[in-house]
Formats: C-alpha cells, sequence, structure tokens
C-alpha cells in the first residue's frame, strides 16, 4: 500500500460523495451524540467567517432545531461565537455566515485584551515570542474562549477541522485543532463546499480564499501560500488521483511532519515511533 492510499484510509476520505447524504450523516453525528450524553444542551462553535466554520455551524443549528422539534423542548442550542483579535478585516463575510447560520445565541469576546496580556508576561519571563508564535497564542485563547462558554451552558465545543487540512496539520495542536467533535473531519476543502452549496449558503463565503489570519507580519496569508501547495491539488490527493511530484511530496511532508498533531499525548504503550 502506497503513503497515499495509507492517508487516504487513515482519513476516511472518499473520492465521491453525495452532499446530502453527507449532510445528513453530520447533522445525525451530533444528534446521536446528544441523545446519548444527557447532559448535553448543546454545541458551541467559533465563527470566523470561512468556509469550515461556516459549515459546520449551519449542520450544528440544523441539528438542534430536529432535537428541539423532534423532542419538543426548547432545550438544545448552538452557540456562536466571534472571537476577533481587534477588529478583523473580513468582518462582513463574519457577519454574512452568522445571518445564514441563524444560530440560536451569539457571543462576542475580543481575545485581544487576553493575548496582549500573556505576550507581556511571557516577555516579563524573558520569553520573547515570535510573530508565528503569537498566532498559536491567539487560537488558543479562542478555544479557551470555546470551552469556557461551553462549560456555563453545559455544551461541547464543535471542530471544523477536516481532511484537508488533518493531512496538513495546517491548525493549531490546541489550539483550533482541540474540540470534542469533528462532525466534517471525512471531507476535503472541495467536498465542504459542494455540502454549502446544497444548504445554499452566499457563494462568497466558501469561495473566498482561505487564510488562517494568525500572523500580524503576513495579515490574511493565503493558506496556499503558508503550505505551498493548493488546496485543489491536496483534494485531487485525497481523492485517489495523480498530482505534480512537487506537490506530492510537499504533501507527503506536511503530513509526516504533523503526525504528532493528529494523535492523543502519547503514551510508553504507544507504537508512535515504529
Amino acid at each position: 500500500m502506497t503513503l497515499q492510499h495509507r492517508i487516504i484510509a487513515e482519513l476516511k476520505v472518499q473520492p465521491f460523495i453525495d452532499p446530502k447524504e453527507e449532510i445528513r450523516k453530520s447533522i445525525d453525528f451530533m444528534k446521536e451524540y446528544a441523545r446519548k450524553n444527557v447532559f448535553l444542551n448543546g454545541f458551541v462553535l467559533g465563527i470566523s467567517g470561512g468556509q469550515d466554520s461556516t459549515l459546520v455551524g449551519k449542520l450544528a443549528q440544523l441539528a438542534v432545531d430536529e432535537l428541539n422539534g423532534e423532542e419538543e423542548t426548547t432545550r438544545f442550542n448552538f452557540i456562536a461565537i466571534r472571537l476577533p483579535y481587534g477588529s478583523q478585516f473580513d468582518e462582513e463575510d463574519c457577519q454574512d455566515a452568522l445571518e445564514f447560520i441563524q444560530p440560536s445565541m451569539i457571543y462576542t469576546v475580543n481575545i485581544k485584551e487576553a493575548v496582549d496580556a500573556s505576550k507581556r508576561a511571557l516577555t516579563t519571563a524573558g520569553i520573547v515570542l515570535t510573530d508565528f508564535a503569537k498566532g498559536n497564542e491567539k487560537a488558543r485563547e479562542r478555544m479557551k474562549v470555546q470551552y469556557s462558554v461551553a462549560a456555563m451552558h453545559n455544551c461541547i465545543v464543535l471542530g471544523s477541522d477536516h481532511a484537508a487540512e488533518a493531512i496538513t496539520g495546517f491548525y493549531t495542536k490546541f489550539g483550533d485543532g482541540g474540540a470534542d467533535l469533528m462532525p466534517i473531519y471525512r471531507l476535503n476543502k472541495r467536498q465542504g463546499q459542494q455540502l454549502l452549496k446544497e444548504l445554499g449558503c452566499p457563494e462568497h463565503l466558501y469561495l473566498k480564499t482561505p487564510t488562517a489570519d494568525l500572523e500580524e507580519d503576513k495579515p490574511a496569508l493565503p493558506d496556499e501560500v503558508a503550505l505551498g501547495v493548493t488546496y485543489s491539488d491536496i483534494d485531487d490527493y485525497l481523492e485517489g488521483k495523480t498530482i505534480p511530484e512537487g506537490s506530492r511530496t510537499a504533501i507527503e511532508n506536511h503530513f509526516l511532519r504533523s503526525r504528532h498533531k493528529r494523535h492523543m499525548p502519547i503514551t510508553i504503550f504507544d507504537d508512535f515511533w515504529k
């Protein structure tokens, strides 16, 4: 088995999907989890205005709407959280995403004060963060806020990680990579777009240039520039297609280097190094 085949098997990507069927799978996944955990009142997710959080947010809202209707209750909620660092360059997209999702509840928590305070404390201790490391501070602060909000509402935190991010490890460990449920984990980037199109999402939200926008020295740096490979090539690779050798090497190197991100904390009983 080639490394490509091993990766596809590990990430559970299918070369072809039925968007309606995948929408149903994700909604039912969240509903089943909620029903099996009687403490649960719903789901929390930070909404960035990008494709992935817009998709997961919409699926979560559909799940809680169905749960409330089927159980004749108003108990279940989807809580959307805006988590800007100061002001956000694509705030209009964030508001469009919220309008599309129609979440049960919305909070806005500006993380700038907390991140800057953390940076000052580290500097006082003699640890000067690089711009890249500060970007990870932002991602981890956002996840911390989501867990705080979830704790106060008896909810769990959703993640928007998908196969095209998982294969490259393009997320912050214990930041946006930290969550309780990952409803779209098996999908690649273009498949997520297919689901949003099926759901009637405004086109500009899923056709916009993806960016993590964590680094201040490189504002709104496109993911594809940071990765050195296009999402089209990543998606083709995950669908089992042949892609240019340079792209294949880049993707596989990302996968191998980021292996630790896809693994729980390692113990002496793991065969991680074998």
